[in-house]
């Protein structure tokens, strides 16, 4: 599984913002993935398998159909699993209301502040997702996973800028 959280992170760290659908879709298997584990760990791999592809096929469906309803639900999603890892990270992973309220802000942020909070929350999770996958010592991991959040934002920042110009005819500002 490791592998293919690397590559999922990857696809969210670069494309998240770009391909909304595909940051919605992405995060709600890696959410699906993680609840099924924690609900359904003793069932077979499959079940857990179909309620991460169920959650990321919802998820895909919202961002292309109702965007507003993905907006809170990819947030939450986003937010729910940066904020596990950070509290895995600093050593309180047992507190439950921790994914809960990392979602609520999440949530929060990715509405009100459509593209940076985007940029942000993709770029982290994106980050998650490949440490996570590649089990480092954690001193390193740390200093990789600060690494890959600014090489996210600044990416994908620099494409909304250029998105941004390319839509704006010459000799007009925004």
């Amino acid at each position: 599984m490791g592998i293919l959280h690397g590559m999922i992170g990857i696809i969210i760290l670069t494309l998240g913002r770009r391909l909304f659908w595909v940051f919605v879709g992405c995060v709600g298997f890696v959410a699906g993935f993680q609840t099924a584990q924690l609900y359904f760990g003793f069932q077979t791999s499959w079940i857990i398998w179909a309620a991460a592809l169920l959650s990321g096929l919802v998820g895909a469906l919202l961002a292309l159909f109702f965007q507003t309803v993905a907006i809170v639900v990819g947030g939450f999603a986003a937010g729910s699993t940066i904020a596990t890892h950070l509290a895995f990270l600093v050593g309180v992973a047992s507190i439950p209301v921790i994914p809960i309220l990392g979602g609520i802000i999440g949530a929060i942020l990715l509405y009100v502040y459509f593209d940076w909070a985007l940029i942000v929350l993709s770029s982290v999770a994106g980050s998650t997702l490949v440490v996570q996958a590649l089990l480092w010592n954690p001193a390193a991991e740390k200093v990789l996973y600060v690494i890959l959040i600014a090489m996210g934002i600044c990416f994908q920042a620099a494409w909304l800028r250029k998105q941004k110009t390319q839509a704006t005819p010459p000799g007009q500002t925004e």
